[in-house]
């Protein structure tokens, strides 16, 4: 039995926990008005709710059908709606309904960012309800088709947009938003999209779709996320004479022009939101990625998604994927085609974790990785010629100019594709994964889908069902031999929601490997025997906001452990906590 000086001690811990949670919004809020993530109010502005025809073309307060007769003679709506009154519920069905109807994937996208303009909690209600259905909608594979024609299917700009004519006056765009209290920011400079290459400012559909996650699967509020395209041209012959383009139509700014707009940008940040705004890189080109985030991390808050966030998705799916194929990490040797910025920044926290589990040197772990480039293995005799991130990679090892010779020298249990080359994992290369592994890993996860290195059904067929699979993009389940089996997908949205909500919910100021390998360990954690019997080594997306909460717990847990977390008293029960800051899009009263 606890003692009465132990349960006074309780006591003053849960008090002081609900005075954290006030302070940062995490009490409940039975209507759903997520204060979750939220510092004290800044912002010297006051705001008033706006009635009649203006409310209903307010998409964060407009509620269409679903306001009551009482809400309709209150906020002056009477006869500007038709009569029924219908439920949230009734209205996620009928839109569901709606999109189904269209056959194209472009045509429900453009219906859905349409939905997020016009009433914003529903259309979040929608995304969480039908969460596998519709995240290829807005985001991998159907973003890409979006960001390509994104100047044609233009409609109310969402974000913000900085180009090099703001040079000198970063903080004034900035200034220019309306809200005053972000914590996620999402920015690209559009010129490495997906696998599709330079789109310029057309890449502002990348900061949106993620953002989008960000509040629907990692429970962050949708008003404190703000994407952001940073605009210094395009290279892109095609959009720079599209007569539809959006974008300054000058060739790209590169080397000290490039790097002064965004260092001035990033101070810009720090000045007007503080130091415990996460910043996400997305979609920046290898040359210039590597060095902002080497750059900024000192300083700064900062993420990349394309190093960092594949990087803890692909390790979580390897450590899943122990369970099926036995030994440990330690124990496997992986072969990478693709030596950018996913394919070296999954090969590091391969390392790191490696290195976690046995206390081997790093330099010892790496010994275990190799990487395939355009001009074949990275080897020592390479080194000279080398940037400098495929440095930590050139092996001494003989020479060899292809894949699949890389393959039969190095004999490799894990195959991984990181290249953006469509069908590079041929039927030759499969079947030699498969004639020394009884259960071959091979994980295709260049985006979208017409990139990836193979698909589903050919990595099953090549290896007669006993490939262990995953992709960065959706395949429909694929029968074989009679046996019915679900792909997994190593989709980034596993990670970065929960890992962005555990980062603001601890109040982190600085992003650390070890917070990324926690991410990992708990997603990894997640995948059940039941997974594993249907071919996936990932859980089902049913349950991410669950797993986005663990994820989330498990991060500040490791953030409060190394003291970077600034959120104090540190919350008793992490879980419970990051599971009352999540954003809830019911509608309010």
């Amino acid at each position: 039995m606890e003692s009465a000086a132990e349960t006074a001690e309780a006591e003053k811990e849960v008090a002081a926990e609900k005075e954290v949670a006030a302070a940062g919004g995490g009490v409940e809020d039975k209507y759903g008005e997520d204060r979750a993530t939220e510092e004290l109010p800044v912002t010297p502005w006051a705001f008033s709710v706006a009635s009649g025809y203006t409310l209903l073309r307010d998409p964060h307060h407009n509620k269409g059908l679903a306001f009551t007769e009482r809400e309709r003679d209150a906020h002056y709506l009477r006869g500007l709606l038709p009569p029924g009154v219908v439920s949230q519920d009734l209205q996620v069905k009928k839109i569901m309904h709606n999109l189904r109807q269209y056959k194209v994937p472009l045509q429900r996208y453009v219906a859905m960012m349409d939905l997020q303009e016009r009433n914003e909690r529903l259309f979040y209600k929608l995304l969480i309800d039908n969460v596998e259905e519709l995240l290829p909608v807005v985001y991998t594979p159907t973003v890409g088709e979006a960001c390509q024609k994104y100047g044609s299917i233009f409609r109310r700009p969402q974000g913000l947009y900085v180009s090099l004519r703001d040079k000198g006056k970063v903080i004034d765009v900035l200034r220019n938003w309306p809200e005053r209290n972000i914590q996620v920011i999402v920015v690209t400079d559009g010129e490495r999209i997906l696998g599709l290459g330079d789109l310029g400012c057309q890449g502002m559909g990348i900061p949106v779709g993620k953002l989008s996650l960000y509040t629907a699967l990692g429970g962050v509020r949708p008003s404190a996320c703000l994407p952001i395209t940073i605009d210094v041209g395009t290279n892109n012959e095609q959009l720079l004479n599209d007569e539809f383009y959006i974008g300054l139509r000058q060739r790209r700014a590169t080397g000290e022009e490039y790097h002064e707009l965004m260092e001035e940008f990033m101070d810009a940040v720090k000045q007007i939101y503080g130091e415990k705004v996460l910043i996400q890189f997305e979609d920046f080109a290898n040359h210039n990625a590597f060095d902002l985030l080497a750059k900024y991390s000192k300083s700064h808050l900062v993420f990349n998604d394309d190093i960092q966030g594949t990087a803890s998705v692909v390790l979580a799916g390897l450590l899943s994927s122990l369970k099926v194929v036995g030994g440990t990490l330690a124990e496997h040797t992986y072969l990478f085609l693709g030596a950018g910025e996913a394919g070296t920044g999954i090969a590091e926290l391969i390392a790191l974790e490696i290195s976690k589990q046995t206390n081997a040197p790093i330099e010892e772990c790496r010994k275990k990785v190799f990487l395939v480039d355009s001009k074949g293995l990275i080897v020592s005799s390479r080194k000279n010629s080398l940037q400098p991130f495929k440095t930590s990679w050139a092996h001494e090892r003989e020479p060899v100019t292809t894949l699949l010779d890389a393959i039969k020298s190095i004999r490799p249990t894990v195959l991984i594709g990181t290249s953006g080359v469509g069908r590079a994992f041929t039927k030759e290369v499969i079947e030699a994964m498969a004639s020394f592994n009884e259960r071959p890993v091979i994980f295709s996860l260049s985006n979208p889908t017409s990139h990836s290195e193979c698909t589903a059904e050919e990595a099953y067929k090549w290896t007669q069902g006993r490939a262990v699979f995953a992709s960065g993009s959706p395949f429909d389940p694929v029968e074989y031999d009679g046996k019915i089996r679900v792909p997994g997908q190593a989709n980034n949205a596993y990670i970065f929601p929960g890992f962005g909500l555990g980062v603001v919910i601890s109040g982190a100021i600085r992003v650390h490997e070890d917070m990324l390998l926690a991410a990992s360990e708990t997603l990894a954690a997640q995948a059940t025997q039941e997974n594993f019997d249907k071919g996936s080594i990932f859980p089902p997306f049913t349950n991410i906001r669950k797993i986005s909460a663990l994820i989330a717990a498990s991060v500040a847990a490791k953030a409060y452990e190394l003291g970077l977390a600034t959120r104090l008293p540190r919350p008793r029960d992490l879980e419970k906590y990051a599971e009352s800051c999540m954003y809830t899009p019911v509608y309010r009263s």
